[in-house]
């Protein structure tokens, strides 16, 4: 049973049967699944090349709370808190456990026991503590250190690395030890127990975060300091809808489950160590991917963060910097130029996938990894990243590879793409995908804006081949097949060509987009990965057939599984667990297609549309150019309202911005603090000052 009292807390009297839906918790370095012996670190992996997977890291948290008495139980996730709770409510006492991955001192995992008598009595009350951990690792050596502060101490290294002459991880664990029993003294009301585990890369930083962890408990600061983590992330962003209810825990928990696995939005001294499609908590070996980052992080779950937090989106394109030397490697083996960023990814950037032809082929990754600089600038305009960031080295290099790799085709005048792999995996081996064309054509002319920007020179080829590159399309039937020689009505994996519309923006006809849309529907694969409907249902938003959209983008829900809306890779409830690039595909449709959200280069457009079961939706902390707006839609008006002062996630110059709508025209100035109201209709918000071409610097 499941309690939908406040759509923030997901509440059952029973844990589901299969304990891979078990409620994930993570906070951007450490993931775990509640209950399970098994946790994982970000950037920590084991094993050499395709072998190479997120090391096994023993969790001493793994216990669950029982007594001997008849107990009703309860299990809540509070998304709000970030906090998993069990408790056990008899006739003389409540026990109730806490678990949580601390969202500020991110090296921390925290269990709490509070019992609490219901009457006075003489008599003691004892729990159980049962304990599934053992202080081993198929993936990790690991020895006993000194006990320090009271703490156990673990350390080891991972037995093989990534790649040949690289260095093997090391791991370091101290936490609180646990008793196997906990005792209420009589007479006294209540009490309340916290233990702690520390987990970091050396010694002195485990030391130091364990003593962080004490000296907030001491304090009574540490359950509190978490929470007011959270409150913050919630603060910068909410998406709340007046509608069905299951659509509104659904938006509540993607949101809560994508921000559980990036680091908090003020600083994150460790290096992020990227998104993987099951997150910091899945991903050993041969489980959901191994934790290898895809095109996942940067298409499907990073457009909706970098839409409120700026700072998260740049330790997106932070990770992909740290890889340049495994893309120039790649793309050096391949026996082409430049950068060629590897189908899956771990901490070189060296290719890790386990199949040759994933790496080989699936080159459109190049394009998506540049697909989200271009986002980030032109939500930010901050050149930074690109400049002393070392970004411009990703987009020029990726340039250079498809310069090196295109082959002119001197019968119809155009550049191809020979034996690629479309994001459709049913087909290899194929000339000219079109998605992989056009992220590649898009790509090159996203260098070319750059270096104007920067001042760099830019080789003319990288315009030349834009120009020229082949963007298959069928001139008799109106439509744009996946790749030379697709057959019509013959089946595909997932959202491919649908995504030419969005979110790549090839600019097409209302029906052209349409015949697209109407050919890969019915031969899409029912049982394929969760984030495709999400795109068709963007499509047919931006038709104007509402309705539609929503009974495509209803098919996601048979992918959440369980109270604490985990979701499944396929709607059977196989594939990867906690699915994240599924959650970031069903985001992108309340916040790309709902509201008609397109980051252009000078603007950010909307054309808002609601189906007929949603009577508003309220998205808030959009940040635009230094700016964050909140906005309410409702059936036929807009209302946004600048926030007067930001809270501090990103700190640039703001500009003074307007409203200017595509029908009537109007320009309506957006004054921070004052809200602003409108009749529903297509427009953009932009600068207020005169039309430039211009960055500023």
């Amino acid at each position: 049973m499941s309690s939908d009292l406040d759509p923030y807390i997901f509440t059952t009297d029973t844990l589901p049967s299969d304990l891979r839906f078990l409620p994930p918790l993570a906070n951007g370095l450490l993931g775990w699944k509640v209950y399970n012996n098994i946790m994982h670190m970000g950037g920590i992996y084991n094993g050499e090349g395709g072998r190479c997977h997120r090391a096994d890291v023993p969790c001493p948290l793994s216990v669950r709370l029982e007594v001997e008495e008849p107990a009703e139980h309860m299990f809540s996730l509070d998304t709000r808190s970030g906090i998993f709770s069990h408790s056990l409510t008899t006739s003389s006492f409540t026990a109730s456990q806490s678990l949580y991955a601390h969202r500020f001192y991110s090296n921390l995992m925290v269990m709490e026991v509070l019992l609490v008598r219901h009457v006075t009595s003489e008599q003691p009350i004892t729990v159980s503590l049962t304990t599934s951990f053992t202080p081993r690792s198929k993936d990790i050596v690991f020895e006993s250190g000194p006990d320090y502060e009271g703490g156990s101490h673990i350390l080891g290294q991972t037995k093989t690395a990534e790649f040949p002459g690289a260095s093997c991880h090391t791991v370091h664990l101290i936490w609180t030890p646990i008793p196997l029993t906990l005792t209420l003294q009589p007479q006294q009301p209540q009490a309340r127990w916290g233990f702690i585990l520390a987990v970091a890369d050396t010694a002195d930083s485990a030391m130091a975060r364990y003593d962080e962890g004490l000296s907030l408990m001491a304090t009574g600061s540490l359950r509190p300091s978490h929470v007011k983590a959270w409150k913050e992330m919630w603060l910068q962003s909410t998406v709340e809808v007046v509608g069905p209810q299951d659509l509104n825990k659904a938006v509540i928990g993607c949101l809560f489950y994508l921000l559980s696995a990036f680091p908090f939005i003020y600083e994150h001294p460790s290096p992020f160590g990227g998104v993987s499609p099951g997150g910091l908590s899945n991903g050993g070996d041969g489980q959901d991917y191994w934790g290898h980052v895809f095109w996942d992080q940067d298409i499907w779950m990073y457009p909706g963060i970098a839409l409120f937090y700026p700072k998260l989106a740049r330790a997106v394109l932070e990770y992909r910097v740290g890889t340049i030397e495994g893309a120039k490697d790649n793309a050096q083996k391949q026996g082409y130029k430049g950068l060629k960023f590897p189908w899956e990814s771990a901490v070189s950037g060296r290719e890790v996938c386990p199949e040759d032809i994933y790496g080989q082929q699936e080159i459109h990754i190049n394009g998506d990894v540049t697909l989200a600089f271009q986002h980030y600038l032109h939500l930010t305009e901050d050149v930074s990243v690109f400049k002393e960031g070392r970004g411009s080295e990703v987009i020029y290099g990726v340039a250079d590879y498809w310069v090196s790799r295109v082959t002119w085709n001197p019968k119809d005048q155009m550049y191809h793409l020979l034996g690629v792999m479309p994001p459709d995996e049913y087909y290899n081996n194929v000339n000219n995908s079109v998605y992989t064309n056009t992220v590649a054509k898009f790509s090159l002319e996203f260098a070319a804006e750059l270096a104007e920007l920067l001042q760099h020179p830019a080789p003319k080829e990288w315009m030349e081949v834009a120009k020229r590159i082949k963007i298959p399309f069928d001139e008799r039937s109106q439509y744009h097949p996946e790749y030379d020689g697709y057959i019509k009505g013959h089946p595909v994996k997932q959202a491919d060509t649908v995504m030419l519309g969005y979110p790549l923006g090839l600019d097409m006809s209302a029906a052209v987009r349409r015949n697209d849309l109407q050919a890969y529907e019915p031969v899409t694969d029912p049982q394929g990965p969760a984030m495709t409907w999400g795109m068709f249902a963007i499509g047919w938003l931006e038709l104007g057939e509402a309705d539609r959209a929503q009974l495509l983008l209803d098919k996601c829900f048979s992918n959440i599984q369980g109270p604490f809306q985990v979701w499944s890779e396929s709607s059977d409830g196989s594939g990867a667990v906690n699915f994240l690039t599924g959650m970031g595909g069903f985001m992108q449709a309340v916040l790309f297609g709902y509201t008609g959200f397109r980051v252009r280069q000078d603007s950010l457009d909307f054309a808002p549309l609601l189906p007929g079961s949603i009577s508003e939706l309220c998205v808030r902390g959009v940040n635009y150019l230094g700016s964050q707006m909140d906005w309410l839609l409702r059936k036929e008006e807009v209302c946004i309202i600048v926030r007067e002062q930001a809270n501090g996630a990103f700190s640039s110059k703001s500009h003074d911005l307007q409203v200017v709508l595509k029908t009537s025209g109007a320009k309506i100035p957006l004054i921070p603090g004052q809200p602003v109201t409108f009749s529903r209709e297509p427009g953009s918000v932009c600068k207020r000052e005169a039309t430039s071409s211009c960055w500023p610097f």
